[in-house]
């Protein structure tokens, strides 16, 4: 994924994301789990979900980086 400056993706709970402060990602079945916090996140209260089922685009735009 190419983090170019001003690049925002929706996740689901209806934030916008700037990809320029994504720390981790972390695959969970068809979601994906991103911390955003620079000193990092501690479980599901901390970080933000994309599934495929509600944003497909988004979803499929980050999973890439799980594919190699």
């Amino acid at each position: 994924m190419e983090l170019e400056k001003d690049n925002y993706i929706r996740a689901d709970d209806n934030k916008r994301i700037n990809t320029r402060f994504i720390v981790w990602l972390k695959k969970m079945d068809d979601c994906l789990s991103i911390c955003t916090k620079t000193t990092g996140c501690q479980g599901g209260a901390d970080t933000h979900k994309v599934c495929k089922i509600n944003n497909v685009d988004t979803y499929k735009k980050l999973i890439k980086e799980f594919k190699y």
